[in-house]
């Protein structure tokens, strides 16, 4: 008995078990299912296929290089230094050849500073002073120019004076540049040099028009429509095109960023794999109300004199600081993502059909004769069983 039993269980394994379906001649529910399955398959071939080209195979690890050059000459004339001319290797801020360079329009020089004794400038808070108690001998001034010295300068009973420091002396002179001394600046050119290559395809190309024409970069400029593959922009239609004149920032300063994006589908041609400019201003917020605004930064120049003596002129200089940054995407067709996305849609297509019959058996009308239809009961009596199985035996 135990045996026989054994058996039927092990020769259950060999049944084929096919689905029942149901016609329900319904019609609002059918338009619901048509309607469920024509915005399935827009999405499916409208936009995973179409819109995100959900049959290729991507690549987001660009790899990339970018180098820059800048030319252009300005003259300045200042009390200072006096009548000056400014090439790229004076105003190019580290030097040339960098994805982030620092171009400088405007400057603040103090001269011929020595080491030696002096007043700290009053705008040191932690230099004031009353008396020399308050200047520590051999303590750093807080964001100061130098070492205390132990004496107080310039105080009495009615005013606060200054701590004599130990450094380069004189001190910094401070005031807030009103106009830009390196006036041309907007004409100076950019070479932006980029290459680029998506590892994973074997991809290379680089934002350079490829031609045996030598003079070429010597004369185009970038234009989207005529020469999108000439690397070459002035300063000024660079921050036009961020939406800001240069007049707003060759004074205190700004700071742009320079996007460069490579958006290819390498199953078209390679002539199609473009790069696309953008430009914003990085240094301001969104309303534009802020002190952080601009970009300075001080750096020196140090010189001997004819007996050996050590001197440097600081300059606090003001300009506009460019990032470059480069993003890119590649893709090509490869038939994993392709069946991964039918198979998706062939998913959702099925949970099209539950959500259909979760209406047609509980929020209709019908609903209960639908259900005694749709599942069906068996009775606990194997001679009922055998009865109704013994024409599926015959079939096989």
């Amino acid at each position: 008995m135990a045996g026989s039993f054994f058996k039927r269980r092990v020769l259950t394994l060999l049944d084929y078990k096919t689905e029942k379906f149901i016609v329900a001649k319904n019609k609002k529910v059918g338009l619901l299912y048509r309607l469920i399955q024509l915005s399935i398959i827009g999405y499916i071939i409208g936009w995973v296929f179409v819109s995100k080209k959900g049959y290729q195979e991507t690549d987001e690890a660009i790899q990339s290089s970018v180098i820059t050059k800048l030319k252009g000459v300005a003259l300045t004339n200042t009390s200072e230094s006096g009548l000056q001319v400014w090439g790229p290797e004076d105003y190019v801020i580290p030097p040339q050849g960098e994805a982030v360079l620092f171009v400088v329009t405007n400057f603040l020089e103090t001269p011929h500073q020595k080491l030696g004794y002096c007043a700290e400038t009053p705008r040191v808070l932690s230099g004031h002073c009353r008396d020399d108690k308050d200047c520590e001998k051999g303590k750093m001034v807080v964001a100061g120019h130098g070492i205390m010295s132990g004496r107080c300068l310039g105080s009495d009973k009615n005013s606060t004076g200054s701590c004599e420091i130990y450094g380069w002396c004189p001190v910094e002179r401070t005031f807030k540049p009103k106009r830009p001394t390196l006036t041309n600046a907007q004409n100076f050119t950019i070479y932006i040099k980029n290459f680029i290559k998506f590892p994973k395809f074997q991809f290379s190309k680089s934002n350079v028009l490829e031609t045996t024409d030598d003079s070429y970069l010597k004369k185009c400029r970038y234009d989207e429509e005529l020469h999108p593959y000439c690397p070459i922009f002035f300063l000024g239609d660079i921050t036009r095109r961020a939406g800001y004149n240069f007049q707003d920032m060759d004074t205190l300063g700004g700071s742009i960023g320079v996007m460069i994006e490579w958006d290819c589908d390498l199953d078209k041609d390679y002539s199609n794999c473009n790069p696309q400019y953008h430009f914003t201003r990085l240094d301001i917020s969104g309303s534009n109300k802020t002190i952080a605004k601009g970009f300075n930064f001080r750096h020196t120049r140090y010189f001997k004199n004819a007996a050996g003596e050590s001197y440097r002129s600081l300059f606090k200089v003001y300009g506009v600081q460019f990032n470059i940054m480069v993003h890119g995407k590649a893709g090509k067709f490869s038939i994993v993502p392709t069946a991964i996305n039918i198979a998706s849609g062939l998913a959702l297509m099925g949970a099209g059909t539950v959500f259909c019959d979760m209406v047609l058996l509980y929020l209709m009308k019908e609903g209960t004769a639908y259900r005694e239809r749709k599942f069906e009961g068996s009775a606990d009596n194997s001679a009922e069983c055998k009865k109704e199985q013994a024409p599926l035996a015959a079939l096989g």
